[in-house]
């Protein structure tokens, strides 16, 4: 190493005023005061390192400086005790940060892959900036979650013009303004609660108790059919006609909240307590007062709809609003949870009406849904996977008759804009349309044997979740799988080798290794990426009868388990969900690709910014550190 010319004492000004906009082009710079990024830079010293010269090492002790790059790269070469393997650091890049932070030696070796000049920044003087920095000491101590706030929030730039609504589904209720609903006491007669309706204008009148709380609601439809056709006496209690109980919400619940509420009871509008008392009442108009698309309104045209050719047409209106939920800013959880829950309405109602076309009840089985379906964790992009479970005293009698109203199913879904599945993982197909008994037959057959197609399968159908019908068939499947998959440690063992067989995709130097496709360096962002975490997640929770279901909740699952902090659960988390995004913006950003048979979740390193590249690197850098663990776990001895 050799220092250059950037003394440790103030720098001429005009040193200092050329390094604050280099620096400013790079996280945590971008967010801090210029009188902060000053300080940074006249505390700190240039060093020049040569190719292949290490930079640091555990053998050099405490460490006493951040390093920040200017320009050049250096490696990382990791070792087992962070189970994070290499990884590149380039320009803007600061480390040793853990290190730093923990007034420790480093557990890696960082060496210099080309000529790299870096800042040296003393530890103390970092701890003073960070006193009061804040962008500075949230970046020190959230490095990842900081990056894809702002990547993020450039998505939500991006598409802002394209959006139809201004609200953030991720606000909380109580950040609404209050306008307290009409109420009343139990006892009040029909009389004095009709005549407050007609006087306020409104439609409903709730009910609650001597504390506040919500008991029931009365609404123009219950007058209709509870006291005007009855011919009820108007001194009648109006608690006596009210519809009970209520489906309320809290301050702390989202706008997304609500909006699932009233898409999945067709209520238009919410209670909203604070401890337990009424506070505000929400209504659709709330939720997207500009929006002229919204959630309830797509789910609604869906449940509407009386024939296959107009839930055909329906089906866009998703994809329309997946770009509005981009447009405002929503995160890839919320988007994928939205996007599957409006796909589950309209297969719902499709199931329903070819099974009246067929003269089958669904009172006697339900529609499974596997995969990412089953997961809740669907984009725009999605194939099938299906089945069916059928209640019968002779299956091989009934069978015929179910597969052939699954087949419509089928068929019906694909012309929706949602294609067969290629490995025939659909209820048409017989070994996906069995009876319970002939479902946990065929589960405990994959767990006992765990050929490879036996695990294939398992990574499918494990994660499943009733869609239709008889939903209560379903559970002992549920159950079966989280109490008998962790009974084999066999069992286990493959699956935690099958989730190894494809390597988060970084090169031994710790850069993104891509792929060639005509000439353009390309990740595929489900195989290469999301993948990783959805397999390492299903593990630990079969491994661990973890009966949570999405990605993101067995992540946050498995972390006390495997007792690990939760700083670095929610790097796992951080690095699925924005992978997903990823994945969403370049769906939804090009209809045709993902209606085609061209893959979806391509996306071209050059397309991304600079930003997107560095958090995208941090991502696949979490599902590495995922899979060693898993070698660590399941491979050692």
């Amino acid at each position: 190493m050799s220092d250059t010319n950037l003394p440790a004492s103030t720098p001429a000004p005009s040193l200092v005023t050329g390094l604050r906009g280099e620096l400013m082009r790079h996280l945590p710079f971008s967010r801090m005061a210029p009188e902060h990024v000053d300080r940074f830079v006249a505390a700190s010293r240039q060093a020049y390192y040569a190719p292949d010269e290490v930079v640091l090492e555990p053998a050099s002790g405490v460490a006493e400086v951040l390093h920040l790059i200017r320009s050049g790269s250096v490696t990382g070469r990791r070792g087992m005790a962070e189970m994070s393997g290499q990884f590149e650091y380039t320009a803007g890049d600061l480390f040793p940060v853990g290190a730093a932070l923990g007034r420790r030696a480093v557990t890696a070796t960082y060496t210099a892959n080309e000529d790299t000049f870096c800042l040296l920044l003393p530890v103390q003087a970092m701890h003073e900036l960070a006193a009061v920095s804040g962008p500075f000491a949230d970046y020190l101590n959230r490095r990842v979650m900081q990056f894809l706030e702002l990547s993020r929030r450039a998505v939500q730039v991006a598409w802002s013009s394209q959006t139809l609504a201004e609200q953030s589904l991720e606000a909380r209720l109580g950040s609404l303004q209050r306008k307290m609903p009409l109420a009343c006491s139990a006892d009040t007669p029909l009389a004095q609660a009709l005549g407050r309706m007609h006087e306020r204008r409104v439609g409903s009148v709730l009910v609650v108790d001597s504390s506040g709380a919500p008991q029931g609601i009365v609404t123009r439809h219950d007058i209709l059919g509870r006291v005007t056709l009855p011919q009820r006496p108007l001194t009648d209690p109006v608690g006596s006609v009210m519809s009970a109980p209520l489906h309320c919400l809290t301050v702390a619940d989202t706008l997304q909240d609500a909006a699932l509420l009233m898409s999945r009871h067709g209520i238009r509008h919410v209670p909203v307590t604070e401890r337990g008392a009424l506070v505000n009442i929400v209504s659709e108009r709330d939720l997207f007062a500009q929006q002229r698309l919204s959630l309830k309104q797509v789910s609604t045209q869906i449940r509407a709809a009386r024939d296959i050719d107009t839930l055909k047409l329906v089906a866009g209106q998703i994809r329309r609003f997946a770009r509005n939920l981009l447009g405002q800013g929503v995160q890839a959880r919320q988007i994928t949870e939205l996007i599957s829950h409006l796909n589950d309405v309209l297969v719902e109602r499709l199931v329903q009406l070819v099974a009246d076309q067929h003269g089958l009840s669904l009172a006697r089985a339900c529609w499974l849904a596997f995969g990412s379906e089953g997961r809740s964790e669907q984009t725009v992009a999605t194939d099938q996977d299906n089945g069916l479970i059928f209640e019968s005293a002779d299956p091989q009698t009934d069978r015929p008759r179910w597969l052939a109203m699954a087949n419509d199913v089928n068929v019906a879904l694909d012309q929706c804009g949602y294609p067969l599945c290629k490995g025939n993982v659909m209820a048409r197909n017989p070994a996906c349309c069995l009876t319970a008994a002939e479902w946990m037959h065929r589960f405990s057959e994959w767990i006992e044997h765990g050929a490879p197609e036996d695990l294939l399968n398992a990574s499918i159908y494990f994660d499943l979740r009733p869609v239709a019908g008889h939903t209560g068939l379903a559970a002992p499947l549920r159950e079966m799988i989280a109490r008998d998959a962790a009974r084999v440690p066999r069992f286990i063992k493959q699956m935690a080798d099958n989730a190894l067989r494809r390597r988060a995709p970084m090169n031994w130097r710790g850069a993104i290794e891509t792929m060639d496709v005509d000439g353009r360096a390309m990740l595929d962002l489900k195989l290469q990426g999301t993948a990783i975490f959805v397999d390492a997640a299903r593990l630990y929770a079969l491994a661990h009868g973890l009966t949570a279901l999405g990605t993101r909740a067995r992540l946050e699952a498995m972390a006390p388990v495997l007792s690990v902090s939760a700083q670095e659960a929610e790097g796992w988390v951080g690095g699925f969900e924005f992978l997903q995004m990823l994945r969403l913006q370049a769906q939804v950003g090009d209809d045709s690709r993902a209606r085609s048979d061209e893959n979806p979740n391509l996306v071209a390193l050059d397309e991304l910014n600079s930003i997107d590249q560095r958090v995208l690197k941090e991502a696949l850098r979490m599902a590495r550190q995922l899979q060693q663990r898993i070698e660590l776990d399941y491979q050692r001895g």
